[in-house]
C-alpha cells in the first residue's frame, strides 16, 4: 500500500495516513477484509514513529473504517453502501467549503464560481 507523507504539509502525519487510507476505502481501492500493513511495518516504511501509525489506525477504527484483531493485524471494515455514500458526501462538502473559502479570498463571485463548476462538471 502506497502512502505518501509530506513533511512540508501543515497536516499532522497521522492525519495524512488516515486521510489516504480513507480515500482508498471510499474509492474502492481497499475492500472489506483487506489487510493493512502492521503499524510497525508502516512506520518503518514511512520512516516515522510507531506511535504516529498507531494514532492513525486508532482514528480509523473509531471512524469505522478498520478493525483490529489482536495478534493478526488491522483490516478494512465492512462498509455499507449508504455509509460510503454519506462519507463521500461529507468529504465533498468539506472540499466544497474549502473551494468556497478560496473563492472568497480571491474575490470570485458565486455566479462566477457556478459558471466555473458548470464548465468543469460538463467536461
Amino acid at each position: 500500500m502506497q502512502i505518501l507523507i509530506s513533511n512540508s504539509s501543515k497536516v499532522p502525519i497521522y492525519n495524512q495516513i488516515k486521510d489516504q487510507i480513507k480515500e482508498k476505502v471510499l474509492s474502492g481501492a481497499l475492500q472489506e477484509g483487506d489487510a493493512l500493513p502492521s503499524m510497525r511495518q508502516l512506520a518503518k516504511d514511512l520512516h516515522i514513529s510507531v506511535i504516529t501509525t498507531k494514532r492513525a489506525y486508532e482514528e480509523l477504527e473509531k471512524e469505522g473504517y478498520i478493525y483490529s484483531i489482536i495478534g493478526k493485524g488491522s483490516f478494512i471494515a465492512e462498509q455499507n453502501l449508504d455509509m460510503i455514500k454519506e462519507k463521500k458526501l461529507t468529504a465533498m462538502e468539506e472540499k466544497l467549503l474549502e473551494v468556497i473559502a478560496n473563492s472568497k479570498e480571491v474575490g470570485l463571485s458565486l455566479k462566477e464560481l457556478n459558471e466555473w463548476i458548470t464548465i468543469l462538471y460538463e467536461e
